[in-house]
């Protein structure tokens, strides 16, 4: 979450019971108009059997307030085009569209579903009518959410001026359909420059009276060097009856078809004849290797089809994939949440290459890839180790294999693996190795088409040989820590000591977990090992994780809130995130006891973090709330989960919490929600809470499906009575994924705690201490 404030605006809701007797909190004053005015139909109606039509619960619009920055545009899963509206003046990071907005920029071919930094936002195309704008780089148009029209596959706006717009997306290409004002000249502008980050470069040719081609070249993700560029292709279904381009407040005519090619402009323009017709049909194909590829993406995938085709399309697309989790019962508007948060979490990474397989490769040129095997691109690695990949493997396997076999093709190409990359960009932002958490994390849950021992090698030799995803690494190998006093790092973006070995930490018992699952002892148990350094910077007189100097010594001035050393968070909110060892650091801190207080301080008010609360706002703090099942108080992590999820979710444009982070944030919620969550990164350990539906099955394509029953299941009603698995009693808060295959786990839930249960010590999770954990059979 780069860059990140903090956490978005809060309605005012009702919380249960069990929070505190239902008092009422009240928390951003935008953000409770918005719960008022905000339509959402049945919300309190009580959902019948399996959702049949799982895409049509989604609602796009959540997250699009506050600092969420989704983005309500058509797109399809893993979408390489997101055509979407952007507004002004505020025009939020990679999502775009503020929704308290009153005024649109244009409708850009490209968006990024959360970021912390600006993102996308490619080629803004507005439709005008009327008398042409002065300054058409800058120029907008008001609308209203009353003639907005928003769903799963469509977007549609008529503005102030009378235009309607509607879109929809395939893959690679989309369709924009312009309705303009009988009697009024109809221009559509290219806005060249408008992307969201620094333009460097345009090009536009008008090749004919019905097609305008060129590029934009732009990038600079939080300010670092990387860029890309856009080519795009755009076919109108009408002869443009004019056209130009402009440069700053310089206008210049295009004089007839096959017009010469401009580069370096602001934008163009075409002009269409309200004579012939007021509909005007725009066919778009994008690509990152060229124009001609762009063209052959339009050519595939939309020609010859229209808006409505589109968006049926896109609508089934989503189904497929949405549908393979199909929860029963609960209210509307909890399955409204929880298919928006599946949907969310399916946006990134995103197919890369060309109907063709051509790509442009982090090394600038261009490759192919096999038949039917896309690449993917656009990794978020430090949000989405935690739980989205795991989330992404369990519903679409093949897709999280085709991603790692490009994460493996990204290494060939640039010698590391990725880290954050915008396309085919590295930006070294954020901190750690999470390419580790990554691709073990999506073997762990059932990704099995990439080379895993291949994929072993290449996460042995980063973790071990200089390179710049992991500065520092010399230095931690000499002294067993990375001193906060240190300056001999290498590259890329180093900063916050505590924090990157805490990553490099978690990275390495990714790599032993996937060496483990492969069968390769010495790497597990050498990796293992290698993760517990940890320790050098615990603080057993203050039960703390702290920044250690060079001398060896601890740095002075320290408190639990203090933030030197830590990134984007502090000591309190950072040191419970060793949860591969975590019995090993409760006992440092004096046992489960103390532990659990630790826990109930951190946990005491999730709507309002501090530096001595967890921020689950942030990924850091994401899976704090389950460390109860630890301390022998399952019963715990049921409530602070459910307090969770119902005091930082709603339905409504500011119902979701931060940076969605390319779908990280949501994926915790779909996770919660089924009442399992990847405690480990890159293992395949699933700690529990409770289901909020009274039934989930889930169905991974090439492995036995599974269901989850919550027997009793409702919002206040987070508490296990008993669990059995495939029929049997099962006492322990956790389990392995592959536990679950083809059998149904059933929870008996209740209003009050059932303190016993999970409550003996033997039942606890597991925690590696030295990397000797039994070694698995067979």
């Amino acid at each position: 979450m780069p860059a990140a404030p903090s956490s978005a605006p809060r309605g005012r809701r009702l919380l249960p019971s069990l929070l505190g007797g239902g008092r009422a909190v009240a928390a951003g004053a935008a953000a409770l108009v918005l719960l008022a005015a905000y339509p959402v139909p049945g919300a309190d109606a009580l959902a019948a059997g399996p959702a049949a039509d799982p895409a049509a619960l989604v609602d796009p619009l959540i997250g699009t307030d506050g600092v969420v920055h989704t983005f309500p545009g058509p797109v399809t899963p893993f979408g390489m085009m997101q055509l979407g509206p952007d507004t002004a003046p505020k025009r939020p990071y990679g999502g775009g569209y503020s929704y308290p907005a009153k005024r649109l920029s244009g409708f850009s071919l490209t968006h990024v579903s959360g970021p912390g930094c600006p993102a996308g936002g490619d080629l803004p195309l507005l439709p005008v009518s009327g008398a042409p704008p002065a300054d058409p780089g800058s120029a907008t148009v008001g609308f209203s959410h009353a003639r907005e029209t928003v769903r799963t596959g469509f977007y549609g706006v008529t503005d102030d001026s009378g235009t309607r717009t509607e879109l929809s997306s395939a893959a690679r290409a989309g369709i924009a359909r312009f309705t303009f004002p009988a009697g009024k000249e109809a221009r559509l502008l290219l806005k060249l420059r408008g992307s969201a980050t620094p333009v460097d470069g345009t090009r536009v040719r008008f090749v004919s009276d019905r097609e305008v081609v060129g590029s934009v070249e732009s990038g600079h993700f939080c300010r670092a060097e990387n860029t890309y560029t856009l080519h795009f292709a755009i076919v109108f279904d009408r002869p443009v009856a004019g056209g130009g381009t402009w440069r700053g407040d310089r206008i210049d005519a295009v004089e007839g078809p096959g017009g010469r090619e401009v580069s370096g402009g602001d934008g163009a323009y075409a002009v269409f004849d309200p004579a012939a017709g007021r509909t005007v049909t725009a066919r778009i194909g994008i690509s990152y290797t060229s124009q001609e590829g762009a063209r052959r993406n339009l050519d595939k995938e939309v020609a010859g089809k229209d808006v409505r085709a589109l968006e049926s399309a896109s609508h089934a697309a989503w189904n497929r994939v949405l549908g393979r989790i199909r929860v029963a019962g609960g209210t509307r508007a909890e399955q409204v949440r929880f298919y928006t948060a599946l949907y969310h979490a399916l946006l990134h990474p995103n197919v890369f290459s060309d109907v063709d397989g051509g790509y442009a490769g982090m090394d600038g040129r261009r490759h192919t890839v096999p038949a039917g095997h896309p690449q993917y691109a656009t990794f978020s690695g430090w949000d989405t180790y935690r739980s989205q990949a795991q989330l992404m493997a369990l519903v679409d396997p093949q897709v999280a294999s085709d991603m790692v076999s490009s994460m493996l093709r990204d290494h060939e190409q640039s010698g590391s693996l990725p880290k954050w990359t915008l396309n085919n960009g590295e930006s070294w932002v954020m901190i750690g190795d999470p390419a580790d958490g990554i691709i073990a994390g999506a073997y762990a849950f059932g990704a099995r088409g990439f080379d895993a021992h291949r994929a072993l090698q290449v996460m042995v030799r980063q973790a071990v040989s200089p390179n710049p995803a992991r500065p520092g690494q010399a230095v931690r190998d000499r002294l067993g820590y990375l001193p906060v006093d240190g300056k001999d790092w290498g590259c890329c973006h180093f900063y916050g000591t505590v924090s990157t070995q805490l990553e490099y930490d978690n990275a390495d018992y990714a790599v032993a977990a996937l060496a483990r699952a492969l069968g390769d002892r010495a790497t597990y148990t050498r990796f293992a090992g290698r993760a517990q350094d940890w320790a050098n910077l615990f603080d057993r007189s203050s039960g703390y994780l702290r920044p250690r100097l060079s001398s060896g010594a601890f740095a002075s001035g320290f408190t639990p809130g203090a933030t030197r050393g830590f990134v984007e968070g502090t000591s309190a909110q950072y040191t419970p995130m060793v949860a591969f060892n975590l019995r090993r650091l409760i006992e440092g801190r004096g046992g489960a006891r103390a532990w659990s207080r630790y826990l109930d301080g951190l946990l005491a008010d999730p709507r309002r973090p501090s530096p001595t609360r967890a921020d689950l706002n942030n990924e850091p703090s994401m899976g704090i709330p389950w460390q109860y099942d630890w301390t022998g108080e399952p019963w715990k992590a049921q409530r602070a989960v459910r307090a969770v999820q119902q005091a930082l979710w709603n339905n409504s444009p500011a119902g979701q919490f931060g940076n969605d982070d390319l779908g990280a944030m949501s994926s915790w919620y779909v996770w919660s929600m089924l009442g399992l969550y990847p405690a480990v990164p890159g293992t395949d350990l699933l700690v529990l809470n409770s289901p909020a539906f009274p039934s989930a099955t889930v169905s991974q394509p090439g492995a036995a499906p599974f269901t989850v029953r919550g027997h009793g299941a409702a919002a206040d009603a987070p508490y296990v009575q008993g669990l059995r698995l495939g029929g049997r009693a099962h006492g322990a808060p956790w389990l392995r994924f592959g536990d679950l295959r083809g059998r149904t786990l059933d929870f008996t839930l209740g209003r009050s705690p059932a303190k016993g249960w999970g409550a003996a010590a033997s039942a606890a999770p597991p925690s590696d201490a030295t990397g000797q954990l039994p070694w698995p059979k067979g």
